[in-house]
C-alpha cells in the first residue's frame, strides 16, 4: 500500500495519472485486514491506516468479500475491532492455505460481486471448522506428547521443545507449535509429514531468542540436517533432509541453552497496574474496544487481588469465574484454561463487553493468575 501511494505520488507529479485519480482509499479495509491478521507491528502510520480501514467496515464501506467474512463469522460489521480481523476473518482466509486452495481467500476478498463472496466466505468458513478439530487433535496429541517429554526429565522442561507425530497435518504445525510455546514459554517446533514425504517443522520463539538465527547455527553445526529454512525472530520453518526429528531436537536445545538463561526462560507479563472500581464500566470497556490494538501497541491489561466466590467449566476447556473485589462481584472468564484457582488469587485481566441476547456487561478476560 505504501508503495501505491508513491507510485500515485510521482504519477502526479509527472502529471501522468489518469483522471479521476485512483481512490487508494477504497482498499484500506484491506490493507487493515492484512496488517492485523498478519501482526504487522503498529507504528503511527500503521494505526492510522487500520482505523481508517475499520471505520470504512462499520460503515459498511467494505469489499463484498470483507462483509461476507463478517457475516459468515457472526460477527458484527458495524462494531467491528481489531480483534474481529486477527481473530475471525483472517484465520478463515488462512485456512484456505492450510489445508486447500488459498486462492479461495485471494478470490473472495477480490470479487466484486457480494453473491460470489459470500459463497465463498461460507466455504472459507467450513474449511476453517475443519481446521480447527484438526489443530484440537493436533494439540492434544502434542500435549500429550510434551508430557511424556516432562516425565522423561523428571518434570524439568528443556530449554527448546521440537515434537513430530505421524498423524499431524501439515497445515496447522505453525498453530500447534504457538498453542505449545503459549503453555510452556520455550521455542517450538512442530513437525508433521509433507506431500513429498519430507518432514516440515513450523517454529514459534520466545522473546530473546531469533529463531532464524537459530536455525542458522543449527545448520552450520549439524551439515546435512536441514534441507531448507527461512523466517524471522518469532517464527520460521524448516524441512529436514531426513527424518531426524531427535537430532534436530539436540541441536535447538544446545543452542537455547546457549542463549537462553533463567530469566529469558521465565514467563512474564507486562501490566497496567489496579484499575479503580468505578473505571470498570461498560463505559470503559466501550472506550477500549474502540482503539487501535495489536502487535507492538497492545491493549492494557490491569491487575488486582480478589475474592473467589465461585468457578465453573463451560465448554468443557473455559474457567467461568464470580468475583469479589471489595464490595463489587465482577463475572470472569480464562479462555483455555481448566484448572481450578486458589480462594484469594492475584489476577490479570482484559477489560471487555459480553453480549448475550441483546444485553451487555462487563466481563473481565484473565490472561494469568498468582496464588
Amino acid at each position: 500500500f505504501y508503495v501505491l501511494l508513491g507510485l500515485r505520488a510521482e504519477l502526479r507529479a509527472r502529471r501522468a495519472l489518469p483522471a479521476p485519480e485512483p481512490r487508494l482509499d477504497t482498499l484500506l479495509d484491506l490493507v487493515a485486514l492484512g496488517t492485523v491478521a498478519d501482526v504487522v507491528k503498529l507504528d503511527a502510520n500503521n494505526r492510522r491506516l487500520v482505523a481508517q480501514g475499520l471505520k470504512r467496515m462499520r460503515a459498511g464501506r467494505a469489499q463484498p468479500g470483507v462483509m461476507a467474512l463478517f457475516t459468515a463469522a457472526k460477527r458484527d460489521a458495524t462494531k467491528a475491532q481489531g480483534f474481529d480481523l486477527g481473530f475471525a476473518l483472517g484465520p478463515r482466509i488462512n485456512a484456505a492455505g492450510r489445508l486447500a486452495d488459498m486462492t479461495l481467500g485471494i478470490t473472495c476478498l477480490t470479487t466484486d460481486d457480494a453473491e460470489q463472496a459470500l459463497a465463498l466466505a461460507t466455504q472459507l468458513d467450513a474449511i476453517n471448522r475443519e481446521r480447527r478439530d484438526i489443530e484440537s487433535g493436533m494439540r492434544d496429541a502434542a500435549e500429550a506428547r510434551l508430557d511424556d517429554l516432562i516425565d522423561q526429565l523428571a518434570g524439568a522442561l528443556p530449554p527448546a521443545v521440537a515434537l513430530f507425530d505421524p498423524d499431524f497435518h501439515e497445515g496447522v504445525v505453525g498453530i500447534v507449535a504457538s498453542r505449545i510455546k503459549d503453555r510452556v514459554h520455550r521455542p517450538t517446533f512442530v513437525f508433521a509429514r509433507g506431500a513429498d514425504g519430507r518432514l516440515k517443522g513450523s517454529g514459534r520463539s520466545i522473546p530473546g531468542f531469533h529463531l532464524r538465527d537459530a536455525l542458522d547455527l543449527v545448520s552450520k553445526r549439524e551439515p546435512g540436517l536441514l534441507a531448507k529454512f527461512g523466517g524471522h525472530a518469532m517464527a520460521a520453518g524448516a524441512t529436514l533432509e531426513d527424518d531426524s526429528v531427535q537430532r534436530f531436537d539436540a541441536a535447538l536445545r544446545q543452542v537455547a541453552a546457549e542463549w537462553l538463561d533463567e530469566s529469558t526462560l521465565t514467563r512474564t507479563l507486562r501490566h497496567d497496574g489496579a484499575l479503580p472500581p468505578e473505571a470498570a464500566s461498560a463505559d470503559t470497556a466501550r472506550l477500549l474496544d474502540s482503539q487501535v490494538w495489536g502487535q507492538g501497541f497492545e491493549p492494557p491489561v490491569f491487575c488486582d487481588r480478589f475474592q473467589l466466590v465461585s468457578q465453573r467449566l463451560v465448554g468443557e476447556k473455559h474457567l467461568k469465574l464470580r468475583l469479589r473485589q471489595g464490595r463489587e462481584l465482577r463475572d470472569a472468564i480464562w479462555f483455555g484454561h481448566t484448572e481450578e484457582l486458589p480462594a484469594e488469587v492475584t489476577l490479570a485481566y482484559r477489560l471487555s463487553l459480553d453480549e448475550w441476547q441483546g444485553q451487555q456487561r462487563v466481563q473481565f478476560v484473565i490472561e494469568a493468575a498468582e496464588a
